[in-house]
């Protein structure tokens, strides 16, 4: 498994909500998803490769969130 870094993010309100709406959708936890959303867009973005961080096998259900 990949090492994880904690790390504070400030973040708006009503954005917070949507992510978490959305990682309920996806039965994941609000850090596994945000964690997906990134990796997307740096995919997208051509800023990582596409099999550098592979996705979490179990949907981020265990980071305790």
């Amino acid at each position: 498994m990949s090492e994880k870094k904690a790390y504070p993010l400030r973040i708006n309100t009503t954005v917070l909500a949507a992510m978490q709406g959305w990682a309920d959708d996806e039965l994941r936890s609000l850090n596994a998803q945000i964690e997906y959303v990134l990796r997307a867009a740096l995919r997208r973005a051509g800023r990582l490769a596409p099999a550098a961080l592979p996705e979490p096998e179990d949907g981020g259900q265990s980071d305790g969130e």
